[in-house]
């Protein structure tokens, strides 16, 4: 990450003593070494860095999107630095990701990741255009998670297996079970909006910003027209209103949204383990089922 710009070495050297879980490098090292049995290479060490350096450049740009001042418990680049800059740090991030495939010509690995970004934009822009509307379906909620967010977690899974065993069977398959990983961790996110304030995640802000979550879109599929139209209202034009968010809230809690999300989720980590259930035993193995647990465990 290092550049002949100083400012850059000082904002770079700032975004890498705040990193965060590190998740999705570890999916690469642990996929690629449960197909391999044991064994990496210089291929995945790129490849989990290059995913690393991508991530961070879509986080840097999420909160210039968002206008976020936090991130990670800390102030966001552009908070410190502004919009410009931080764009800017962001497209040097992406560019040096992509040249670190290039230079030594991990095409494959490049092709991985590259799919992964474009469907992340289209995601969003599609998340973008159907919260103006709120007349989302579920399968509409489930196409932009699985490009918004469910996509990178598969591309790192993929990626892991590509660095070892190029053009086998296993690159698909552990890309299906990264995005199964993916939906799974994105309903858990969905969920914080919902949950206590302890998590360090203030509550009631995907309402806040009119996005449409799993636990919101089952409750307007399953209420009355006169409670729909109250919570449409309640989105559209009162979601500053702390009071009426804490009754958004609390209807979609008895309403069995939560409930739904749950059971949902759950399904997609089912489907994610019965994927590794031809893989032989292996500490890489146990540790991917850790990982998987902790996806739908998390408190943050």
């Amino acid at each position: 990450m290092s550049s002949r710009v100083a400012l850059l070495n000082r904002i770079t050297h700032y975004v890498v003593n705040r990193k965060g879980k590190q998740m999705r490098p570890m999916f690469v090292f642990l996929v690629a070494k449960m197909v391999s049995k044991g064994e990496v290479n210089d291929r995945t060490y790129r490849g989990a860095s290059v995913i690393e350096l991508i991530h961070t450049a879509t986080l840097v740009h999420d909160d210039v999107v968002d206008d976020s001042n936090r991130r990670r418990g800390f102030f966001s680049i552009n908070a410190l630095w502004k919009n410009k800059i931080a764009v800017l740090v962001g497209d040097f991030l992406l560019s040096k990701g992509l040249l670190l495939s290039i230079d030594n010509n991990d095409f494959d690995l490049l092709k991985i990741i590259s799919v992964a970004v474009r469907e992340m934009s289209e995601g969003e822009l599609l998340q973008i255009e159907k919260a103006r509307k709120l007349d989302i379906t579920e399968e509409i909620y489930y196409e932009i998670i699985r490009q918004k967010t469910a996509t990178l977690i598969a591309a790192c899974c993929s990626l892991g297996a590509a660095s070892v065993k190029p053009d086998s069977e296993h690159v698909e398959r552990m890309r299906e079970f990264g995005e199964l990983i993916g939906m799974a961790f994105q309903i858990k996110d969905d969920l914080f909006d919902y949950g206590d304030e302890k998590i360090g995640k203030p509550t009631g802000i995907d309402i806040k910003e009119q996005k449409m979550t799993l636990p919101l879109i089952y409750t307007l599929n399953n209420c009355s027209e006169k409670k729909r139209r109250w919570l449409i209202n309640s989105i559209k034009n009162h979601n500053k209103d702390k009071k009426r968010v804490k009754e958004v809230i609390q209807f979609v809690k008895d309403s069995g949204g939560l409930d739904y999300a749950v059971k949902q989720m759950k399904m997609y980590q089912e489907k994610a383990f019965s994927m590794l259930e031809n893989y032989p035993a292996s500490p890489y193995k146990s540790s991917l089922e850790i990982m998987m647990n902790y996806v739908i465990d998390r408190k943050k």
